[in-house]
């Protein structure tokens, strides 16, 4: 599988903090969201995203002008066509984080921020079809290990996002890392190595049982 790294077709940073509140309500809107992804395959005029989203140009000039305004969006390019100007959009990074928040209300916007309840909604015609690849795993790991492999993820989606377009389908990859209250297994007995144990099937006593029920009986 190769990757074209020139996807997509302007330079743009890797990384933005979104902390602004102008932002993070640009982000939280769906069209928005949508208009954003859009333009990690190419830059594009508001005409292409009006026919990509099937809504009225006006309307997607108007989300447009949102997102220039809060610093998300801006023209990479323009061309002359007759008389008219065109301008070409794209993304200020591949990347949106949102930093820390100080105020709760900005806490509110963000929480309308949920790509995996997004990709539920948008996965359920797959997974009626039988076409849905999924997993969901839990670990009890240290918030650094956490950290560590949730940017291993973001170099993944990264990859994903930069693979040659082609074909007539398009596919959608959803991850998440979240803290949750699902049970986990107690510590082991640290004065326990579990090198000393014997390993038990069904039907069947260890040596060490064999040799202990033996001593037993002499």
């Amino acid at each position: 599988m190769s990757v074209n790294q020139r996807i997509p077709d302007y330079d743009l940073d890797d990384l933005l903090v979104v902390t602004a509140p102008e932002q993070l309500r640009a982000l939280a809107d769906p069209l928005r969201g949508t208009l954003l992804e859009l333009l990690l395959e190419r830059a594009a005029t508001v005409n292409e995203m009006a026919r990509a989203v099937d809504r009225p140009k006006s309307s997607v000039a108007y989300h447009v002008n949102q997102l220039v305004d809060a610093g998300l969006l801006r023209v990479v390019r323009t061309r002359r066509v007759r008389a008219i100007e065109e301008r070409f959009y794209g993304r200020v990074a591949r990347t949106y984080y949102v930093g820390a928040l100080s105020r709760a209300e900005d806490e509110q916007v963000v929480s309308l921020i949920n790509g995996l309840a997004g990709a539920a909604a948008e996965s359920a015609a797959a997974h009626a079809a039988d076409e849905l690849r999924c997993t969901l795993v839990h670990a009890r790991i240290p918030i650094e290990d956490a950290r560590e492999f949730w940017a291993e993820v973001q170099a993944l989606a990264r990859r994903f996002v930069q693979i040659p377009r082609a074909g007539d389908q398009v596919y959608g990859f959803a991850a998440g890392l979240y803290p949750t209250d699902a049970p986990t297994l107690p510590d082991t007995d640290p004065a326990t190595d579990p090198r000393d144990w014997t390993p038990r099937h069904p039907g069947t006593a260890s040596r060490q049982g064999l040799a202990g029920a033996a001593d037993r009986a002499g």
